[in-house]
């Protein structure tokens, strides 16, 4: 790829100033050169460059669930978002719980992929909590190990997978979910439930398991990452064990900062995992974004077929889409509101994903381009019928919002451009 993306406002070295950015056989420079003269000139007056966003919860649904999402269809999604790199979750068929295993799923991201895709490894053989996966042979392929959509139950069982994964230097991303306390719950167990005849998902089934997890990563020293917080219970517990000095990260989700239990509707799309918690539990999410106890935003993409999503709040499956409504979502509800800035904004979706799961996607000189163009003046309504995903069901459905895609560079190819 060759090009001049003239005139834009562009965030590089941690600040953002107005110049032009070249691509030359896709590799990124700021410098002016004759040899630029027959280039295709892109004009970004007005507009915004950041580096790629990073999402390090994604469901591409490939190997073995293909009829909700691919890999094709994921990271097209995923770079009509402004994404460059996603990490996908192992709850695929087969689990990538074996070198073997990941080898298929390998084969299809390089045949497949139009933006980079690290994939996470189990945690234990089948993610089913009772053997340990083979972490030493995938650890070099894996941005780290998770059993996304179950907790590991067994508590010496996670004291040995951070110890393994303590050798062998990779993170172990978790799931907080202590089944013993879902009683059959499925949404968030307050107003809303007990006013509609729900049966509601108590918030210590994750706060739970998140410090019984912290006192493992103490005992372990291992890096530990925990999945999708949404209760204020979790911001404390990993806003403490900060202070304490273990090595802890979190992420949260879009939906988790701006909806509370009192906005869901009788609609598969307000049903995902956890659920959406009180407002209390929103604002305290919000505070540990300001105050850097939440590290990144996750967006926790989720695609299921539309029968799967039409059966109501009870009866849907779990999981919403949110790849392709991430950053106007965050941009909207907010930066427009004053409550964080833009640069902390991607701080959350670049920066620090980057920093913690060793991602090199930097916008710099000489770097690989792998960037995205924004139009923030731009208004308009979430339209799950312009997704390139596979799933459509997003809480969002019809939210006006700021922030269009215009153009995303992955590996200095053109990943997504707007006709």
């Amino acid at each position: 790829m060759n090009c001049i993306l003239k005139n834009a406002t562009v965030y590089v070295n941690k600040e953002f100033t107005k110049k032009d950015v070249f691509i030359v056989d896709g590799t990124v420079t700021f410098e002016h050169s004759p040899l630029f003269f027959d280039f295709q000139v892109i004009p970004c007056d007005g507009k915004y460059i950041f580096p790629g966003f990073a999402d390090v919860h994604v469901h591409l649904r490939e190997p073995g669930f293909s009829y909700k999402e691919n890999i094709e269809t994921g990271t097209k999604a995923a770079a009509h978002g402004g994404y460059t790199t996603v990490c996908s979750m192992p709850n695929l068929k087969p689990a990538p719980d074996s070198m073997e295993n990941l080898t298929v799923q390998l084969d299809a991201i390089g045949k497949s992929a139009v933006i980079n895709v690290i994939p996470f490894g189990t945690i234990t053989k089948g993610s089913q909590g009772d053997v340990l996966s083979d972490m030493e042979d995938m650890a070099k392929d894996v941005a780290g190990f998770s059993d996304d959509g179950r907790g590991v139950q067994n508590r010496e069982m996670m004291l040995a997978a951070m110890k393994k994964a303590k050798a062998l230097g990779k993170i172990i991303s978790a799931h907080c979910e202590d089944n013993s306390l879902l009683r059959g719950g499925y949404i968030h167990d307050g107003e809303y439930a007990k006013e509609h005849g729900h049966k509601g998902i108590c918030s210590e089934s994750e706060w739970g398991q998140i410090k019984r997890d912290l006192e493992l990563v103490k005992e372990s020293g291992c890096a530990y990452h925990v999945c999708h917080i949404s209760t204020k219970e979790s911001v404390a517990l990993i806003r403490q064990a900060k202070k304490d000095g273990l090595d802890v990260t979190c992420e949260t989700g879009p939906h988790y900062l701006v909806f509370s239990d009192k906005d869901l509707q009788e609609d598969g799309r307000f049903k995902m995992n956890p659920p959406i918690r009180s407002e209390e539990d929103r604002l305290a999410l919000i505070e540990g974004i300001k105050d850097g106890t939440i590290d990144m935003i996750a967006t926790d993409h989720a695609p299921h077929s539309f029968e799967e999503k039409s059966k109501g709040l009870k009866n849907s499956l779990m999981g919403v889409v949110g790849i392709e409504t991430s950053f106007p979502v965050l941009y909207t509800n907010l930066v427009k509101t004053n409550i964080i800035t833009l640069e902390k904004l991607i701080e959350l979706l670049h920066i620090n994903p980057c920093k913690r799961f060793g991602i090199d996607c930097e916008l710099a000189e000489g770097k690989s381009a792998n960037l995205t163009v924004f139009d923030l003046e731009s208004a308009y309504k979430i339209d799950s019928n312009s997704f390139l995903s596979m799933g459509k069901s997003t809480p969002f459905e019809g939210d006006e919002v700021f922030g269009e895609c215009l153009l995303t560079v992955a590996n200095g190819h053109i990943a997504w451009q707007r006709p």
